[in-house]
C-alpha cells in the first residue's frame, strides 16, 4: 500500500494552527492523551487496515535517527 504524498489538506497551515490551539494550557500528559485520541479518531475514519500499516511505518521512518548531520532522506535540511 502506498500512502499519497502529495499534500491533501486544503489549509495546512490553519490546520497546524488548529492543532497547535487545542495543546494550548494542557500538561504533556493531557497532550499525549490528546493526540491518543486523535490518531485513533483519524484511524477510525480510514478504515483501510494496508493504509495504517502504511502511514505507522511511514511515522516510525520519519521518526528514526539519521545519520549525516540530521538530514533525512524524506526531507532534506538546507544547509
Amino acid at each position: 500500500m502506498t500512502l499519497h504524498g502529495a499534500p491533501r489538506i486544503a489549509d495546512p497551515d490553519g490546520f497546524f494552527q488548529l492543532l497547535v490551539e487545542a495543546h494550548r494550557d494542557l500538561s504533556a500528559e493531557e497532550s499525549r492523551r490528546l493526540d491518543a485520541r486523535l490518531v485513533l479518531i483519524l484511524a477510525n475514519e480510514v478504515g483501510d487496515m494496508a493504509v495504517l500499516r502504511a502511514a505507522i511505518a511511514a511515522a516510525k521512518d520519519a521518526g528514526a535517527p539519521v545519520s549525516g548531520a540530521g538530514r533525512s532522506p524524506s526531507h532534506p535540511q538546507a544547509g
